[in-house]
């Protein structure tokens, strides 16, 4: 099976979001940063995930800040 590439993004995003999630909101600069990835292209995948309530986003001074809404699990 071939993934995308804006479903690789989107499943890093989601990975590194997770990782960081005890942090609280999380600038798009940092995780575009973290992940190798161009911010302008994770702000193009951003309100897609945001309106089927995968995260939250708030917009700071800095940009766009994000947080997980479903915290991940363990599924066997």
């Amino acid at each position: 099976m071939k993934i995308s590439t804006k479903g690789r993004y989107v499943l890093r995003m989601l990975i590194d979001l997770a990782e960081h999630q005890g942090d609280g909101y999380i600038p798009l600069k940092e995780i575009a940063q973290r992940q190798g990835v161009s911010k302008k292209y994770l702000e193009q995948i951003v309100p897609m995930l945001n309106k089927s309530d995968i995260l939250r986003t708030n917009r700071g001074f800095q940009g766009v800040d994000t947080v997980l809404l479903k915290l991940p699990t363990n599924t066997p």
